[in-house]
């Protein structure tokens, strides 16, 4: 008896283990002094695009305002993407799948 629940045990630990890692198919950067940009895809379906500059250098207001977008595969098959703002008014995120106030 002990032996079929310890075959089972690892069974589902074997089961339960990611099959693949994702590999990166893409990345680009490019950071400046007072810019930034990005992109990154990979081979599970994810990718990220972002943007961000410094506004208002030197002043008591400056602060960096950023723009850009993520999207994934979820479990349902379906494609996600949320893209979004974040300056001094917060993190401002849009999407289809995302409930509007």
């Amino acid at each position: 008896m002990k032996f079929v629940i310890v075959f089972f045990a690892l069974f589902a630990v074997a089961f339960a283990a990611p099959q693949k890692d994702a590999e990166t198919l893409r990345y680009d950067s490019q950071v400046e002094p007072l810019n930034y940009q990005y992109n990154v895809e990979t081979s599970d379906g994810k990718a990220a695009q972002e943007q961000g500059e410094v506004q208002n250098l030197g002043s008591e207001d400056e602060a960096i305002a950023v723009r850009g977008f993520y999207s994934y595969i979820g479990d349902d098959g379906q494609t996600y993407r949320v893209d979004y703002i974040a300056d001094k008014n917060g993190f401002q995120p849009q999407g289809a799948h995302i409930p509007v106030a």
